[in-house]
């Protein structure tokens, strides 16, 4: 018998996508709620509890809620909202953390979907802090720019509708330096202090480039542009969604970062910069926010859980 993926919140940005790539599948069962029962709380409660898996694409509120309905112990749960990334009864659902990661997902009943933003960060900084070539305590700052459906409808309402002409080319927010997702990256990433991040939207429709900027003299002596690349380099050789590149201080000048290079798949890229003097070093991620950001990485679990 194939099992029942039922996915609660399927019209909202990252469930319809999700939808998109399970439809057709032969060793599924994909449950969905007919439009008039989809807000329906018991419609919804009999559905959570009467499915093998359950992706939760809702606002935290609701992806809270409706876990509390579940009393099947049977029932898997992969969220994909902020609610659970920091909570230590969930299993941060992001493969290429660590060695062990992908099997502590497979085996898990509590799944948290990472962000879009912190799946590029921690990707990133993750693998340095565990070897040793980011201290704990380092300030860092974080930038990055996302696609206007990382606001999910109302982002592509706005700037897909009529009065899209008006709206600026950039919009850089989370003025108030208290963005959802700094816990999440803090904690996975594993630093003391609150990275300092600035999110930007772009009128482009989806992808993300994220960049990380460290002054060596604040890092250890042993984080050279060549190190950093080799660390990163040797976490992913097994992994093949993540690309790692290093760039030679005289090849960047020549090169650009462009956030939807990867659309439309679920890939994940890393890249190292340095300067000639040896004095600064850039790491760069590019993905797009709707595959390796949001319902690839859904997928992804999905397929772990389902072994």
């Amino acid at each position: 018998m194939t099992r029942i993926v039922y996915i609660d919140g399927d019209q909202g940005t990252t469930g319809l996508r999700i939808v998109q790539r399970l439809r057709g599948r032969q060793d599924i069962t994909l449950r969905l709620l007919p439009d008039d029962q989809r807000k329906d709380p018991l419609r919804r409660a009999e559905a959570l509890n009467a499915c093998d898996v359950a992706i939760l694409c809702l606002p935290d509120a609701a992806a809270r809620e409706a876990v509390g309905w579940i009393q099947n112990p049977q029932v898997r749960v992969i969220d994909a909202s902020s609610a659970h990334r920091t909570d230590p009864g969930w299993v941060y659902g992001l493969p290429e953390l660590e060695a062990a990661q992908a099997g502590r997902i497979a085996a898990a009943s509590r799944i948290s979907n990472p962000g879009c933003y912190p799946t590029a960060a921690v990707a990133l900084l993750r693998p340095l802090r565990d070897a040793g070539l980011l201290p704990a305590d380092v300030a860092l700052s974080i930038h990055a720019v996302s696609g206007y459906s990382g606001r999910g409808r109302a982002g592509i309402d706005a700037y897909e509708g009529a009065g899209a002409a008006a709206l600026p080319a950039l919009q850089v927010y989370g003025l108030a330096l208290d963005h959802k997702h700094v816990p999440e990256i803090r904690q996975h990433a594993r630093l003391t202090h609150r990275p300092l991040f600035v999110p930007a939207y772009g009128a482009y429709a989806q992808g993300i480039v994220l960049t990380v900027p460290l002054h060596r003299a604040l890092l250890p002596e042993a984080c050279t542009l060549q190190r950093a690349h080799e660390v990163l380099a040797g976490h992913y050789a097994a992994q093949a969604r993540v690309q790692v590149e290093a760039v030679r201080p005289a090849d960047a000048a020549a090169m650009h970062l462009d956030p939807q290079a990867l659309n439309g798949s679920d890939d994940l890229r890393l890249t190292v910069f340095g300067d000639a003097r040896g004095e600064h070093l850039l790491l760069a991620a590019v993905l797009d926010n709707l595959g390796k950001g949001a319902a690839g990485a859904a997928v992804q679990n999905l397929d772990l859980v389902l072994g």
